[in-house]
């Protein structure tokens, strides 16, 4: 946990804070857009989409990608406010329990905590810090997975769907200033009431009324143990912001480590912002060039006398360098004109075969007075008794293929004189 004292100068970030407000099936979306610095938070935007689930997924998505394309803030992942009717919010005290055995303590009671299956829900906690009181989350599962769902197909990234009272609770405390004891602010959404508060007696208050703000008060102050005449400020009046609420998820995106975590999306399904991975590499370049100056102050006597002896190495070994460099050439040379040799040696070879070929092929009394051989074709003439059936022959041989005569047969007295071109297989 870090101090109060110095959370300001650790609140560095851009966030984008999206509060679900409006009735089930036909809500719409407050978006705030937020950079954070020590001396304070500034609000770069604020976007407003109306009826989300009765338009394309990629129409309001992409009105959402412009938006923060057009502050610099693609890379950011949003902070989600569900609607508060939509979660049940505890709070537990765990006096003397230990951070190892906090999670047992927790699932035990949580049974108590929900009227639903223990399968039916998705559930999430954090200790207040400086006490021994927890604020523990609680939505159903299909809840989750149809904001998951809508989110997703928007092509949004989301990083947590957090509750209100975690948010503001963190808000009210992220430059490390000491909020008043007793507090109680209300907003109005859609009729309802929601109503944030604390007090000795509960350090931590949320709940959501249907009645008139000022009966809303009135049963909260009760649960609050605050004199029943106390006024309810407006909670965009106790954060300095407008709207409130998506303000303050908006931080929750920025400074994440100074939240409370209480985060009800899964696991698998949370997004970060590509920017934040860099921290830690940054940091580390950070120090490393700090101790590369540090080294670099230091007298450079030591660094000179080992070039120097450096160099007289490679004075040393330059002339086996430069004779294995002219040996590796040789070698090369050589290598080519061993492979050409080869290459040599095995065209006599094929050559030998086709002149064998044909004296085996050819009947007698056939008889040749022409051999042209090439790489990829061969060129006989000659005479014989008859020329025609020689084709057949010729191409019978698996090393000729496609014969033919380069010019017609002539007869003459005795036979017939022919020439034929045939292609060699082993071109190929």
């Amino acid at each position: 946990m870090i101090p109060g004292v110095l959370k300001k100068w650790v609140a560095f970030g851009s966030g984008i804070g999206i509060e679900i407000i409006g009735p089930h099936g036909a809500e719409s979306l407050r978006i705030t857009a937020v950079r954070v610095r020590p001396n304070g938070a500034r609000v770069l935007g604020v976007l407003t989409i109306e009826d989300v689930p009765h338009q394309p997924a990629s129409v309001w998505g992409a009105h959402y990608a412009a938006f923060l394309r057009k502050l610099g803030l693609s890379h950011v992942v949003a902070t989600v406010l569900l609607p508060r009717q939509d979660v049940i919010v505890r709070q537990l005290a765990m006096p003397g329990v230990s951070d190892r055995d906090l999670a047992a303590a927790v699932q035990f009671q949580m049974d108590g905590l929900h009227p639903y299956n223990e399968d039916d829900v998705f559930s999430s906690w954090a200790r207040l810090p400086g006490n021994f009181n927890l604020l523990v989350a609680i939505a159903r599962r299909a809840v989750i997975e149809r904001y998951a769902t809508l989110f997703s197909e928007a092509g949004i990234k989301v990083g947590s769907f957090a509750c209100s009272a975690g948010a503001v609770y963190s808000a009210l405390r992220l430059f490390g200033s000491t909020p008043p004891a007793e507090i109680l602010a209300c907003e109005q959404v859609d009729g309802q009431v929601e109503i944030y508060g604390e007090s000795a007696a509960r350090p931590v208050y949320s709940a959501n009324f249907n009645v008139a703000p000022e009966r809303a008060a009135t049963l909260a102050s009760a649960e609050l143990r605050l004199e029943p005449n106390t006024q309810p400020r407006p909670l965009g009046e106790l954060l300095s912001a407008s709207p409130a609420l998506s303000y303050a998820a908006a931080l929750a995106s920025a400074c994440p480590h100074l939240f409370v975590r209480v985060n009800l999306l899964p696991v698998e399904q949370r997004q970060t912002s590509s920017r934040t991975l860099w921290i830690p590499s940054a940091i580390f370049g950070a120090a490393a060039l700090l101790l590369a100056g540090a080294l670099a102050a230091f007298p450079g006597i030591e660094n000179r006398r080992y070039l120097r002896s450096l160099q007289a190495e490679i004075d040393r070994l330059n002339p086996r360098a430069t004779r294995a460099a002219a040996l590796d050439r040789e070698i090369e040379s050589t290598r080519r004109r061993t492979l050409l040799l080869d290459a040599v040696h095995r065209r006599s070879k094929a050559d030998m075969d086709v002149l064998a070929e044909l004296t085996r092929v050819l009947p007698p009394p056939a008889w040749l007075n022409l051999l042209e051989i090439s790489r990829t074709q061969v060129v006989i003439g000659g005479e014989t008794d008859q020329a025609a059936p020689l084709l057949k022959v010729i191409d019978a041989s698996p090393l000729f293929e496609g014969s033919d005569f380069v010019m017609p047969p002539v007869r003459i007295q005795g036979g017939e004189l022919f020439r034929i071109r045939t292609n060699r297989e082993a071109g190929k």
